[in-house]
Parts: C-alpha cells; sequence; structure tokens
C-alpha cells in the first residue's frame, strides 16, 4: 500500500523532530558531561567527590549547589521515553554517561507512572557504574524535581536506597528535594542519617552542607552554623572554603555572633577578586553594595551561576545584621524571585523573610 503524501510529510516531521530532540538532549549534556579525566575517574570510582561536586556543580565547593541549585539541562527534564532509548541504544557511551541517561529516564517513566521500569533503570545504573551510581543520581534527581514533579525525583531516589540502603550520597539528594517542598524537619532527619553512614571526608562535608540549610531554615541558628563549618573541614583552599564561609557568615548573624569578625579571620587576608569573592568583600565592608550588584551582572563566573540570586540574598543578610529590616525585606524579596525553587538561596531568603 503506497503512503500519501500527508502521511509521508507526518512521518518526516517526526522523524525531524526526534532527531531534534535527540541532539538537544546531546548538546545540553555535552558541558554537563565533559569532566576532567581525574574527576571522570573519581565518580566511577566513587572516591572524595569534593572535585567531581565542583566539575558538575560549575565550580564551587564541597556541597555548594550555587545559586541555581542542582544544574540540570533543561532538555533534560523535557525529555521523552523515545528519544532516551535512542540516546541509550548508542554503544559510544561511557559507563558515566549512560548511567547519567539511565537516571533520567528513570525519572521520566516514574513520572508517566511507569514504576517498575523506574525500577529498572536505577537497578541498570547500578550495573554500569557501580562506584558512581549513587553520586549520579544523587545529582540529577534535585535538579530534575524542579521541573515540578518532586514525587518522582523522591520515587527513584526511593528505588537507589532500596538497591543501597543508607547510601550518604542517596540520602543527600533525597533532603535536597525534601527542603524544595519545605519539609525542612524531615530533610534534617534524612541528613542525620547521612552523616551518620558517611565514611569519606567529602561525603561527611556535603552532608554537612545540607544538614546545615535545613538547621538554617529551621532557626537552629548555632548548630547551622557549626555544619557550614564542619563543610569545609580540611579545605586549604580559598575555592574550597568560601562557600562554606560565606553561609557560615548567615547563620551567624542570626544567633548574634560576631559574623563579620569571623569572616575577617577567615578570608580577610585572601584575594577577593574572583567570583564570589567579592561578596565577601562588600560584607567584610571593603566593597559598596552597588559595586558588588554591578560585579554579578558582569563578572562571567557571577553569570554563570546566577550571581544577582546571591548578592541579593547576602546584601539582604548584610541588612538583618545592621538591623535594617526594610532594606532586608527588600533584598530578600528580591533574592526569592531571582533565586529557583530549587536553589539553597531561595529556601534561605523565604525562611528569613518569615523572620522579618
Amino acid at each position: 500500500m503506497r503512503q500519501s503524501a500527508d502521511e509521508r510529510r507526518a512521518g518526516l516531521c517526526h522523524s525531524v523532530r526526534m532527531r531534534r530532540e535527540i541532539l538537544c538532549l546531546f548538546g545540553a549534556f555535552a558541558a554537563f558531561l565533559a569532566l576532567g579525566g581525574a574527576a571522570r575517574a573519581q565518580l566511577q570510582g566513587g572516591a572524595d567527590w569534593d572535585q567531581t561536586s565542583r566539575e558538575y556543580r560549575g565550580g564551587q565547593g564541597a556541597g555548594s549547589s550555587g545559586a541555581a541549585g542542582p544544574s540540570v539541562p533543561a532538555a533534560a527534564r523535557n525529555a521523552t521515553v523515545e528519544s532516551l532509548n535512542k540516546i541509550l541504544s548508542t554503544s559510544q557511551l561511557s559507563p558515566v554517561d549512560r548511567s547519567l541517561y539511565l537516571s533520567i529516564r528513570a525519572f521520566v517513566f516514574s513520572r508517566l507512572g511507569r514504576e517498575a521500569d523506574s525500577q529498572k533503570d536505577v537497578a541498570e545504573m547500578a550495573k554500569v557504574n557501580p562506584n558512581g551510581w549513587p553520586v549520579e543520581l544523587s545529582l540529577m534527581m534535585p535538579g530534575l524535581a524542579g521541573g515540578g514533579d518532586r514525587g518522582a525525583a523522591l520515587r527513584a531516589l526511593g528505588y537507589g536506597l532500596q538497591k543501597k540502603p543508607n547510601d550518604p550520597w542517596l540520602l543527600i539528594g533525597q533532603a535536597q528535594v525534601q527542603m524544595q517542598i519545605a519539609d525542612f524537619p524531615r530533610a534534617l532527619g534524612t541528613l542525620d542519617s547521612a552523616l551518620a553512614s558517611a565514611r569519606t571526608p567529602g561525603e561527611r562535608r556535603n552532608a554537612a552542607y545540607f544538614r546545615g540549610h535545613a538547621n538554617l531554615a529551621l532557626g537552629n541558628f548555632q548548630q547551622a552554623a557549626d555544619d557550614f563549618d564542619a563543610s569545609i573541614a580540611g579545605q586549604t583552599t580559598l575555592k574550597g572554603r568560601i562557600w562554606g564561609t560565606l553561609w557560615r557568615y548567615a547563620a551567624q548573624v542570626r544567633s548574634k555572633q560576631n559574623a563579620q569578625g569571623a569572616l575577617a579571620k577567615d578570608i580577610g587576608n585572601e584575594n577577593l577578586y574572583e567570583w564570589p569573592g567579592p561578596i565577601g568583600k562588600f560584607l567584610l565592608g571593603r566593597l559598596p553594595a552597588g559595586e558588588l550588584e554591578v560585579a554579578a551582572e558582569s563578572d562571567d563566573a557571577a553569570k554563570k551561576t546566577n550571581g544577582k540570586c546571591m548578592a541579593a540574598y547576602f546584601i539582604g543578610m548584610d541588612a538583618v545584621r545592621r538591623g535594617d529590616k526594610q532594606r532586608a525585606r527588600e533584598q530578600l524579596q528580591l533574592a526569592q524571585a531571582r533565586c529557583p525553587t530549587v536553589s539553597e538561596y531561595n529556601w534561605a531568603a523565604s525562611n528569613e523573610l518569615k523572620r522579618l
């Protein structure tokens, strides 16, 4: 039987759309998957994840997911089973790449109610990347959840925990999704479990970082400061220390400690020209707010990590420290608007606004 012109055109259009979707997915993940050899080896080997975390999360320190939260390309959230099947049929995929695409398909299957298939993909991840798959699932699910389906992300992480109970990375990912839906008490318990099961310095630092956010949200300010301190334990470079140090400042502002003095002691003698250094300079009183805002808009590293979101939050916390409630409210509302709901800056700004 001959196809009509309309049928052939429809089939061709479908084929073109499919190729475009697959190319879009590959393109979106090209940078995401472009790890250096050492970092890729760490991920496959399941070693201390601090360096790998920075590679995946835009060069940031242990635990920090930056202003934009877990960074997952939009193409991943919009992927279809058909396009993912095409990609996964490619024999050239490395174990890391295959495992990442399996994690996306596990999420998509769960969204579609195909839980058995979702569970199979998580199990397949464990086969193709036996040591690194919990880190990958922990990285991907919070970002995918930002598309609106937190339930699917939690279910996929749950399948991972069935496969590897009490794994600290899977618990860290679970807690991030719980904080996205403002279930901070549950997230705190999850992160207590993650720290209890942590075995490496990287696991402990990352679990402590996110537990700091759960404690900050719940008003446990001293515990939050202690957690942020623990998130930089053993870190000797400014890049490794600055995120935990800045967040410790926010916790110490609320616990009525000398937050500015502690910040000066830790980073006061450092070169703070590279982003997010200007945030530190501002908090130390060495840079006007206007110049920080200019840096947040013009610095390349700031633009890649939604620096305007970060700047608004810390300008707001400086106002809290000085007792300027009106300025604090304005800046924290701005941070809330600029920072996506997957971001710890959004969580912190939203909870701080309730206290003003």
